[in-house]
């Protein structure tokens, strides 16, 4: 696992500062660095994070074979290629073949994934197949929805777009009608 360097944190920061044509000793800026180094910390703890020690025993044999869904979990993560967050909603569901998870493990393994620098390409790819490894099911689906301040704030600007990404593996990919009842229960809207 990655080790996590504060003080080197601190110092780019100050060094970004500089460059940037900011005054690091400014009042508004002395803490800066440091709440740089926290926050980058928090942002980044994916990459110090273990699967056993997440998912923590939590799978437990069960003769359930229907589909297990779980809609509209929040993430937020950081691009890769520019630095700035991207953020939406995952929907995840898989089908057991004899083991099912905790179900608060799912958007465990949706932020182990969400907090290091990513493209939602792989991230999505990433938890589908943490699921598959960890349940062996008959089959994952994930699809994420997600803006990104990379494509609003800067380059094109457009402010409303949203991307979307999803990976089926098993019988989400193999069998339309487990694909459509995936996809259908996605549309639905909560009314709780």
């Amino acid at each position: 696992m990655t080790k996590y360097n504060k003080d080197n944190i601190k110092n780019i920061t100050k060094e970004l500062l500089t460059q940037i044509g900011e005054d690091p000793e400014r009042e508004g800026l002395l803490s800066t660095p440091d709440r740089v180094s926290r926050a980058w910390e928090y942002l980044s703890r994916g990459y110090r994070q273990d699967i056993k020690q997440l998912i923590n025993n939590a799978i437990f044999n069960e003769k359930y074979d229907q589909m297990v869904a779980v809609k509209d979990i929040e993430f937020h993560s950081m691009c890769e290629h520019h630095l700035l967050p991207f953020f939406g909603h995952a929907h995840i569901a898989y089908i057991p073949n004899g083991k099912i998870v905790g179900l608060s493990k799912i958007p465990r393994i949706l932020d182990m994934f969400s907090r290091r620098l990513q493209v939602q390409e792989r991230m999505t790819q990433e938890v589908a197949g943490m699921l598959n490894d960890v349940l062996e099911p008959k089959g994952v689906a994930v699809i994420i929805e997600a803006q990104h301040m990379c494509m609003q704030m800067r380059g094109v600007e457009k402010k409303q777009s949203y991307m979307s990404t999803s990976a089926m593996l098993g019988i989400f990919r193999d069998d339309d009608k487990t694909r459509k009842e995936f996809l259908d229960i996605v549309k639905l809207r909560k009314k709780f």
